[in-house]
């Protein structure tokens, strides 16, 4: 039996860096899911792809093969500092998510209903108002921070500063300038420095501010160690600024472009939380999420060797015809739409999950209560891997006629 070697194992089935539009990078999933649904690319230092349901949420869920430890992005970025609880596998990072949850619950997302609201109806009432303008740039990109600073009990001005050094450091790992990553990840930890100096200044109960609940907490009997409890924050500084932004553009420009769906929206209002669950499964922006397994792996029948980076390509296995058929269109109400993994599956499963559903179903509602058009307005630009999604949407909004 003829032995394969590397060379011929680690072949180049497809580019992440090529430019997209909306529409082309679902169009090449499609053909991996039927033909190479294990693929891999060797673009970003080499890697492994997963473009099939099945597939991915087996990796999800195995976290004793697969772990997160090693590389959990692709590309993989400049090391600056573990993590948690994204950087350990369980049992570790439990105690950092059993913290997290309780900010998660239904009576926390309550509380906060009222001011997520008033955010998204100040910033979309000024689109309307000037009739048109850029929807990621003046909304999706500004909404986020807003509510980030509502949750985190930070002022606003510094959310606004931590989105903007968020979407450098994002474009910077795009590009594999490991340079600018590890300066820019470097500010994001002085902040998370800084919001940890100030809540020991001046604290607050651990019932109502997540700084101060991690600072208390312990694990089997002490208080969680210092770096861990700063790394913890650091990465909760960015893991809510990217993705709601990407996905908020997408939806607005797919609402753009069907008409009907507009229609049936501003009709029936009862019926966006459903539809902010299928634009979660539609329009999924997540496709670098990665796992490293921890020993020589077979999937689909290729040979995956230990420590070679597998990426999750939430972004295809959302519309993986085998679970979700006519898995490219927009249907309300699908029977098994909870089956989704927008936000992951097993032990990594997003924590944030509530406030994301309910961000995207305000905006959602807010946005077709003030027009009566929503319309695209020039060429829409799309980010480039690890997310999918819109960047930039000229759009032209004509307001609800007064009542």
């Amino acid at each position: 039996m003829e032995r394969t070697t590397d060379d011929e194992r680690l072949t180049h089935d497809f580019d992440p860096t090529v430019p997209e539009t909306f529409t082309s990078a679902h169009e090449e999933y499609r053909r991996l899911r039927a033909e190479c649904p294990v693929a891999h690319s060797r673009a970003y230092n080499g890697f492994w792809a997963l473009f099939r349901y099945e597939d991915v949420v087996n990796v999800l869920k195995d976290y004793q093969t697969f772990t997160t430890s090693v590389q959990n992005t692709v590309p993989k970025f400049a090391f600056t500092g573990r993590r948690p609880p994204l950087h350990f596998d369980p049992p570790e990072h439990s105690a950092y998510r059993r913290v997290i949850n309780r900010f998660f619950t239904d009576e926390k997302m309550a509380a906060l209903a009222p001011k997520v609201r008033r955010d998204a109806a100040e910033l979309m009432q000024a689109l309307v108002d000037k009739g048109e303008g850029d929807f990621s740039l003046e909304y999706a990109n500004r909404f986020p921070p807003y509510v980030f600073a509502e949750f985190f009990n930070v002022p606003k001005s510094l959310s606004v500063n931590i989105k903007e050094i968020s979407a450098a450091y994002v474009k910077a790992i795009q590009e594999m300038d490991d340079e600018t990553v590890k300066s820019l990840s470097l500010k994001l930890y002085d902040i998370a420095r800084t919001i940890i100096a100030e809540r020991k200044a001046n604290p607050m109960s651990p019932d109502d501010d997540l700084t101060a609940a991690l600072l208390e907490a312990t694990y089997e009997g002490r208080p969680l160690p210092e770096d861990m409890v700063l790394g913890c924050v650091r990465q909760l500084l960015v893991t809510g600024m990217v993705a709601p932004s990407v996905i908020l553009g997408s939806i607005f420009v797919h609402l753009a472009t069907h008409k009907d769906i507009q229609r049936e929206l501003r009709e029936n209002p009862s019926l966006i939380p459903a539809a902010t669950e299928e634009y979660l499964r539609l329009l999924t922006p997540y496709r670098g999420m990665a796992r490293t397994p921890k020993r020589d792996v077979v999937i689909g029948g290729r040979l995956i060797k230990k420590d070679e980076p597998i990426a999750l390509v939430y972004t295809s296995a959302n519309r993986d015809e085998a679970i979700f058929p006519d898995g490219d269109r927009f249907i309300l109400n699908r029977p098994n739409i909870h089956r989704h993994i927008a936000f992951g599956e097993g032990p990594h499963k997003c924590p944030g999950a509530p406030l994301a559903r309910m961000m995207l179903t305000v905006s959602l509602e807010e946005g077709l209560a003030r027009t009566k058009d929503i319309s695209l307005a020039g060429e829409v630009k799309m980010t480039k891997w690890a997310e999918w999604g819109v960047l930039s949407a000229p759009m032209t909004f004509v307001p609800a006629d007064r009542r």
